[in-house]
Order: C-alpha cells, then structure tokens, then sequence
C-alpha cells in the first residue's frame, strides 16, 4: 500500500515535530514536508502534492483560513484538517475555517504532562481523521440499496439528526434549505468538544431563518426549533408534565462519543415512539446506527446521506449498509425529504384554530 503523503503545516517548531513524530509511528502514513506559514505551504503543495495538509489557525504571512481558500480557490481539493484551540475564538475561527473549505479540525493537546503524551493524544485523534480521509474504499456503497417499507407512514413529532466528520457545513447547507419554520422540534447531535457547539448553534442560527439554539437541561421543546446538543453532554428527551424537555448528562460516552446519536436516537423513540424522522449525515465511524435500528423497528423513518456527497461515508455508511435507511439520498435533496415527511402536520397546523 503506497503510504498517505502529509503536508505539516504549523508557525511552532514544537508542534511541527509532535505531529511529525505521532504520524511516523504509523507505516501507512508519510509526512512529507513541513511549513511554517500559509504562503510556504502554499508553494509546497504545489512541488509536494501530498495527499492531506494539517494546518495551523493562527501563523504569521499568511494564516490557516487564508491559505485554505487560496488552496480552494485555486482547485486544491486535498483534505485540510486545521489544528485549533479549545477556546471560544479557536471554535469561531475553526468554523470560519470550515466555511472556507476546510475537511476537518482537532483540537491541540493543552492539559498534558509531557511530549510523550502530547504525541499519544494527536495520534489517538489524527490518525483515524486521515485514514477516513485518505484510505477510502471504492464503490462501497454502489450497491446498498434502501429498506422498502409499505406501512402507513405517520408524519413525526420530532426530527433528529446526527453527524460528526463534515457535519457542521452540512448542517449549515441542510438548515439553509429548509422552510422558515418546520412544525416539529429537531434534535441534532454533531460530534463536537465543548465551546464548539455554542459557536455552531449561534452560527448556524445568525443564518437563518430556523431558530437554532444549544440546547440547556430542561428546554422544553418547541415546534421550529432546532436543538443541538453541548459538546461533552449527552442529549436525551423525557416527558415532563404537559410538555417534552431535554434532558442533559455526562453519563459515559457512547462509541467513544458524548454527545452520542445512539443515545439520543434511542431516548426519542422511548418518548415520541415511530413518530420521528431520523437523519445521518457526513461522519467518522458509526454513532448512530443502533438508535436508527430502535427508530426503524419502532416504525420510524431514517434519510441517510449518500457516500458521494458526504465528506466521510462513516456515519450513514453504517446505518445505510446495516439495512436502516429508508432512503439514501445527496445532501442537496435532504431538506426537501424532510419537508416532504413533515407537510400533512404542518397542515393540521395551519388548520388549527
């Protein structure tokens, strides 16, 4: 196997050698070249063409986000994961980041002991971000078909949806595309630390028109409004008097994750029962596909996004390779999907006095 060519581009001689040294221990991975600006990575990716770039936020000549739309605007479509803080202004930049086509991001390891444990803390993050990159096998989902289902389908009371790797541009695209106000609430885990979800639910709702919010422990749910889940909390629903409210916790992470999409597909069907339109989006690994089996067996529906338009065919490759997706559909059809399940209660809706 020929070995993933990286470019390490990073303004701190320390964090190019600790990204250096946690991707040499792999014999799949090659780093092939270091910069300590954008403007040298820049001429690098052009002498190099590696096959995915790590790339620092903050540098000097030229910063990360400037080098990613350079790259972008030149038709470098290369994988970029940036390298960020876990601060308010590194989620915010991070984001911008995204917006300007970046694939993915991490965190830098700050709370460590030493470099030796610095490095098992990239390589426990970055490593498995490139190989779902990079090492991607073809044609895996051509022949994965949808479930057919020929019972009556009963508009949801709630649409909940899950994403991790690409998620946040799919959910601004997804958002985006769908009408003012859907009359159901929307749950939505992203794979996201701390921070980062207060800066995507303030994002994503400063775009309009759908009111996004990060949800707080006891919300009560509203029709029109979409609430995501805070990174590092789990997100579940429960029955409280004559409404339905979030409920938060930090219970052990599920599938390595917390916030999970397993526990908070799981948690609606226990509450709402068949009544909900469950969705995948981009994302690394499999979070998601035990509670979509709960939905579907519940009688549920589930829209998974297809392996062309997803950043990593993780997250929906499983749910849709595991026989839970009632359709299989570009991230461009999604929002009209979704309009097309909720329109008859959005039409009792409009009837009620």
């Amino acid at each position: 196997m020929t070995p993933v060519r990286v470019l390490v581009v990073d303004d701190s001689v320390v964090v190019r050698q600790l990204v250096t040294q946690a991707l040499s221990s792999d014999p799949t991975i090659e780093v092939v070249g270091v910069a300590q600006n954008g403007s040298i990575a820049l001429s690098k990716v052009a002498m190099l063409e590696p096959d995915l770039i790590t790339m620092d936020i903050e540098m000097p000549v030229m910063d990360g986000i400037e080098t990613v739309k350079a790259l972008r605007s030149r038709g470098v479509r290369t994988p970029i994961v940036m390298f960020s803080t876990l601060t308010s202004h590194g989620a915010s930049a991070t984001l911008d980041a995204l917006a300007a086509g970046a694939t993915d991001y991490l965190t830098k390891p700050t709370q460590v002991a030493n470099p030796a444990e610095a490095v098992a803390v990239i390589t426990s993050q970055l490593i498995p971000r490139i190989k779902a990159l990079c090492l991607v096998s073809p044609l895996r989902g051509a022949h994965v078909k949808p479930i057919a289902s020929h019972a009556p389908v009963r508009p949801p009371r709630a649409l909940l949806i899950g994403s991790s790797t690409g998620g946040p541009e799919a959910l601004s695209t997804l958002i985006k595309a769908l009408p003012a106000r859907l009359p159901i609430p929307a749950l939505i885990v992203q794979h996201m630390p701390p921070v980062f979800t207060a800066q995507l639910a303030a994002r994503l709702d400063r775009m309009g028109p759908a009111t996004v919010v990060e949800a707080q422990d006891g919300d009560r749910l509203e029709p029109g409004t979409f609430y995501i889940a805070p990174g590092g909390s789990h997100l579940e629903v429960a029955t409280r008097g004559a409404g339905i409210s979030t409920v938060l916790h930090q219970r052990e992470p599920v599938n390595f994750c917390r916030p999970s999409i397993d526990v908070m597909f799981s948690s609606a069907v226990r509450v709402f029962g068949g009544d909900v339109l469950g969705v995948v989006l981009t994302g690394m690994g499999h979070d998601g596909r035990d509670g979509a089996r709960d939905i579907v067996e519940a009688g549920g529906r589930m829209i998974a996004q297809d392996e062309a338009s997803s950043v990593v065919w993780g997250i929906p490759g499983a749910v849709a390779t595991a026989g839970l997706a009632h359709q299989i559909v570009p991230l461009s059809a999604i929002a009209e999907r979704i309009t097309a399940a909720v329109a008859p209660r959005a039409v009792r809706s409009e009837m009620a006095p």
